[in-house]
């Protein structure tokens, strides 16, 4: 027997300097006399930043007890596959927030409890909300990176609201103490997993008497159809594939030097741009009017002259625009401070080091790092704090390309496609898909065109396709779109968004029922024959399961004749229920008949 939690949120302050504060789950699972043999494991998507950590222990003698607890909300932005499996798999859903913290109350208020009531679809599995701490009333926080106000904290008549809407149990927990961890929510956590145990139990009940309640002649057993092939997703490299492009600064257009010009260090605008409304500025994207914040136009005018400013969407070929950087500390340290802007600008600790190292002077480390929060800072707002924390950054900040997606902004390339034109940018291609790569960098045509003609491909798939390149997700509306987006992946050799489209196409058949997959007019046998034409092979494999394990439907159609001799003795081998349940079933029929008796099961 067992009983699966699964737990949302950070209890912990996201300003408090104290990082040393225990978690809701490691301090009950250490106190609770019903605990013993705890276990811990860290689940990774990307190098050092773990999705959930992993508890087992045993309760009430031999229960096993497992925890998944996922302290980051970005979980549902980034892997939506796993938070919903998550989700499905729990008996009970604790979700935890700092009475200190309103701006991750209000991000989960409104952007994740509908998500999670989305994923819930009716399902009767209690739900646990914690308010976590002691209210502060401290001095507002002005980091310049903030977007909201966080001057109030969170009342206990929010947390009950918000408990209202999903039908959950509200609790407060003032500190992490014996009383709070064993007497309160102990109790209430060790109530629902009994009532857990017990549901389990009666439906395991249910099914022992269905299975004992007829003593004639049983009707042949219809075993499980064979377990289709698991595909899993690949993790993102969006970050890596934009840092990598700063190594190899192929297709650069802004060289950064000194006022002597004695080193030159290369980047690309739209990069910048999406990361700085001061470059923005530098490179004309927006005027100061539009702006509206003098410190980010007076930075940019004191630190940043362009010699030469080249027009938007000039031929390739040309030399960088040259940008003098007028302080020179600040320019010593320029290849550490892009690399922080290529690689998500999320990792301020780690910035924060080299130039320490490399400076080795407080005043002058100082002084870099106010210039790189002015730099980063969002117009409007106070650039005061003098520290700031990477989850901070990385939850108010996000380097995000959305805004020059399918714009004419420093484009540099045009695709021509069905009479029409996109505007996109070299650098972001290179970065992201290695045949265009190859194409603006080999010896093409399209190396030194800026009108690039696109065929075998429709307008709107293309515009899907150089979204996820922009911003790393794609939303297919329907198969057959994800379809053509999974062929457009195969022909620029984008692995990932191809693993994306499968299983995108996989949850959309599973999910469909089976008076909705014998009236559809989709034709699954198509769906087959362009995944195995364009080497897909996890996806034909699975499809042909698909078809053998709905072989009743597929059978029936016309387009089952278009399967080949070798897809056809597939489905035949593997096909769901078999050959020989079929013949049990008729010789059970003809039983019933001879004896003139009615049988309850059929």
């Amino acid at each position: 027997r067992s009983v699966d939690v699964v737990a949302f949120g950070n209890e912990r302050d996201g300003f408090s300097e104290d990082g040393q504060q225990p978690s809701l789950f490691r301090s009950y699972l250490r106190r609770s006399a019903l605990v013993s043999q705890v276990d811990s494991s860290l689940s990774a998507g990307h190098v050092g930043s773990p999705v959930f950590t992993e508890y087992e222990a045993c309760v009430f003698g031999s229960v096993r007890l497992v925890v998944h607890d996922c302290p980051l909300w970005d979980i549902f932005d980034s892997d939506w596959y796993t938070s919903r499996s998550l989700i499905g798999g729990a008996d009970i859903i604790v979700i935890k927030y700092s009475v200190n913290d309103k701006t991750s109350f209000q991000d989960i208020k409104e952007s994740y409890v509908p998500m999670i009531k989305k994923a819930l679809n009716h399902c009767s599995v209690p739900v646990i909300i914690s308010a976590i701490g002691a209210r502060k009333n401290g001095v507002p926080c002005t980091c310049p990176l903030c977007t909201s106000d966080r001057r109030s904290c969170v009342t206990s008549s929010e947390g009950v609201q918000l408990a209202k809407e999903l039908g959950a149990t509200y609790l407060e927990l003032h500190t992490l103490n014996d009383f709070y961890i064993q007497k309160y929510f102990g109790d209430v956590l060790e109530y629902f997993m009994i009532q857990s145990l017990n549901q389990k139990s009666s439906e395991k009940m249910k099914k022992r008497k269905k299975t004992q309640k007829c003593h004639r002649v049983q009707p042949p057993q219809l075993e499980q159809p064979e377990k289709m092939p698991i595909l899993k997703g690949e993790a993102s490299h969006y970050d890596a594939d934009l840092h990598n492009l700063l190594c190899c600064c192929q297709c650069a257009d802004v060289a950064f030097c000194p006022e002597d010009l004695s080193t030159v260090v290369e980047a690309h605008k739209v990069i910048l741009c999406s990361a700085s409304h001061l470059f923005m500025l530098l490179f004309e994207v927006k005027s100061p009017a539009d702006i509206h914040d003098a410190a980010i136009v007076h930075m940019a005018r004191s630190l940043f002259a362009v010699e030469a400013k080249a027009a938007h969407g000039a031929p390739p070929g040309l030399p960088p625009v040259r940008v003098v950087v007028k302080d020179a500390v600040f320019c010593s340290c320029l290849p550490d401070i892009l690399r922080f802007i290529y690689s998500g600008a999320f990792q301020w600790e780690q910035l924060e080091e080299d130039i320490k190292k490399k400076l080795k002077d407080p005043e002058k480390t100082e002084h870099v790092l106010e210039k790189v929060k002015c730099i980063l800072k969002t117009p409007g707002k106070l650039n005061t704090v003098k520290d700031c924390r990477s989850h901070q950054i990385k939850r108010l900040y996000n380097t995000s390309l959305r805004l020059f997606f399918n714009t004419p902004v420093l484009a540099d390339v045009i695709f021509k496609i069905q009479g029409a034109t996109v505007p996109a940018h070299r650098a972001v291609l290179v970065a992201r898909c290695e045949v265009m790569a190859a194409m603006f960098n080999g010896n093409y045509l399209e190396a030194n065109s800026i009108l690039v003609p696109v065929y075998g491909v429709s307008k709107d798939t293309f515009l899907s396709f150089l979204e996820y390149l922009y911003t790393d997700s794609c939303c297919p509306a329907s198969i057959l779109q994800a379809m053509s987006l999974l062929i457009c992946a195969e022909m620029y050799q984008v692995m990932r968004l191809q693993h994306i489209c499968e299983l995108y196409i996989i949850t959309q058949l599973q999910s469909m029922p089976s008076r909705e997959l014998a009236s559809t007019s989709l034709s699954i046998v198509s769906l087959l024959k362009k995944a195995k034409f364009h080497n897909s092979d996890c996806l034909s494999t699975w499809l042909l399961h698909f078809i053998a394990t709905n072989y009743l439907i597929f059978s029936q159609k016309p387009e089952f004749q278009d399967l080949s001799v070798e897809e056809r003795n597939f489905v035949e081998m593997h096909r769901w229920p078999s050959h020989l349940y079929l013949k049990q079933l008729a010789d059970y029929r003809n039983y019933v008949h001879s004896q003139k008796c009615h049988c309850a099961v059929m």
